[in-house]
C-alpha cells in the first residue's frame, strides 16, 4: 500500500507501523529504504528475510538527529563529530563503536554500527514521530531484493515487494545513490564506500585526511553495499570507453540476430541505419549529480525494455565520479 508521504496521517501510520515491528518503505534523499525498528530484533530479522540478505551483512541505522547517536555508539571521536556537523542531515553514514546492549541484529553481530541522519523531509518526519513512540533508530537498507538495483521511487519499491508493504511516497530520491560510508572506529577516518561526498570534502570538514584504501582492507568492519557484485539489473552490464563502445555497436550491427542492447553514454554514438531496432540509446548526463540521480532508475528502465545487455560509457576517473563509478562497477561484476 502506497501512502502520500506529505500527509500527517500517513506519517503517523508509518511511525505506528514501526512501533508494532512492521516493515516500511521509507523515502530518503539517497534511495528508498526497507525500514524497521533497529531495537526490535524480530523486526530486523524481517528485513533480512524480505530482502534475502545474509544476516551477518550489517544494516545502516537511521536517526532523527545527532543527539540519538550515543544511544547506539559507545564512543564518537572528534573527527566524527565534525563530520556530523558538516554533513548531517545528509548522505553520510559513519561507522562507530557500538554499545554492546543495542542493535546487535542490525549491526550483523559486529561491535560497530553504521549511523546516518537522512535529510529527506518525509524520512525526518517519520523518525521524529517514531522517536516519540519509543523507536529511537530505524534500520533501513535499500528496499530491493539483495544485490539488485536500488529503488529511487515508491513504485520501484512496490514492484519489489508488492501491495502488502506499507510504503510512503516521497517522490523520486534527489541524490539517487547510497550514502558515503566512513569508518570512524580507528585512529583516522577510512572511506569504505564512495558516494556524492568526496574524500577531499570529508578531509576538509573533519581536519583529518580521510584514508581511501586501494586494496581490500582486512581491518575494516563489514558495511552495506560493499560486496564485489551488487546493484545488478537482470541485463548484463558492461563498462567501456567511448571508442570501445562505438566499436561494439558497429560489430553488433553486423549481427542481425544479436539480442537488444541498451546504450548509456555521455559521448555521441552512431547507430547504423540497418539495425536501429537492436539499440535502445539514452544519453548519460554530463553532470555527476544528474547522473547519480538517474542511475538506478535508468538501469531499471532498461531492464523493463527487455534488453539483454546494457553498455555504459565508463565515468571519468575523477573523485566526484567515484560514487557513480563504484555502483556501475559493482553492477557489472558477475555474481560468484
Amino acid at each position: 500500500m502506497i501512502l502520500d508521504g506529505q500527509s500527517p496521517q500517513s506519517i503517523t501510520a508509518a511511525a505506528q507501523a514501526l512501533q508494532r515491528g512492521e516493515l516500511l518503505g521509507l523515502p530518503t534523499e539517497t534511495v528508498y529504504g526497507l525500514a524497521a525498528d533497529a531495537g526490535n530484533e524480530a523486526a530486523v530479522a524481517r528485513i533480512f528475510a524480505a530482502k534475502g540478505r545474509p544476516a551477518d551483512h550489517p544494516l545502516i541505522v537511521h536517526v532523527a538527529s545527532a543527539q540519538e547517536v550515543m544511544r547506539f555508539a559507545s564512543h564518537v571521536p572528534d573527527f566524527a563529530h565534525k563530520l556530523m556537523d558538516a554533513f548531517w542531515p545528509g548522505p553520510l553514514t559513519l561507522i562507530l563503536p557500538r554499545r554492546p546492549e543495542v542493535a546487535a541484529a542490525a549491526a550483523g553481530g559486529q561491535n560497530s554500527v553504521g549511523l546516518r541522519c537522512p535529510s529527506h523531509p518525509v524520512a525526518h518526519a517519520v523518525l521524529q514521530a517514531a522517536q516519540a513512540l519509543g523507536v529511537y533508530g530505524v534500520a533501513a537498507p535499500s528496499a530491493n531484493l539483495f544485490g539488485r538495483v536500488s529503488p529511487t521511487t515508491a513504485a520501484h519499491v512496490a514492484g519489489e515487494f508488492g501491495d502488502e508493504l506499507l510504503i510512503l511516497d516521497g517522490g523520486a530520491c534527489d541524490v539517487g545513490i547510497e550514502s558515503t560510508i566512513v569508518d570512524c572506529t580507528r585512529a583516522a577516518p577510512v572511506l569504505l564506500r564512495p558516494g556524492v561526498i568526496t574524500p577531499q570534502q570529508l578531509s576538509e570538514a573533519c581536519g583529518v585526511t580521510v584514508i581511501t584504501p586501494t586494496a581490500p582492507d582486512a581491518d575494516a568492519p563489514r558495511a552495506s553495499g560493499t560486496l564485489e557484485s551488487h546493484y545488478a539489473p537482470t541485463a548484463k552490464v558492461q563498462l567501456m570507453s567511448a571508442a570501445d563502445l562505438q566499436k561494439a555497436i558497429n560489430a553488433c550491427a553486423k549481427e542481425p540476430a544479436h539480442p537488444a542492447v541498451a546504450v548509456w553514454s555521455r559521448s555521441p554514438v552512431h547507430v547504423p541505419d540497418t539495425s536501429p531496432h537492436q539499440f535502445k540509446c539514452q544519453p548519460m548526463p554530463a553532470s555527476v549529480h544528474d547522473c547519480a540521480h538517474q542511475l538506478f532508475a535508468q538501469l531499471r528502465s532498461f531492464d523493463a525494455q527487455g534488453v539483454a545487455h546494457i553498455w555504459v560509457e565508463s565515468p571519468p576517473q575523477t573523485p566526484e565520479w567515484d560514487g557513480v563509478r563504484d555502483r556501475l562497477t559493482r553492477a557489472a561484476t558477475p555474481t560468484r
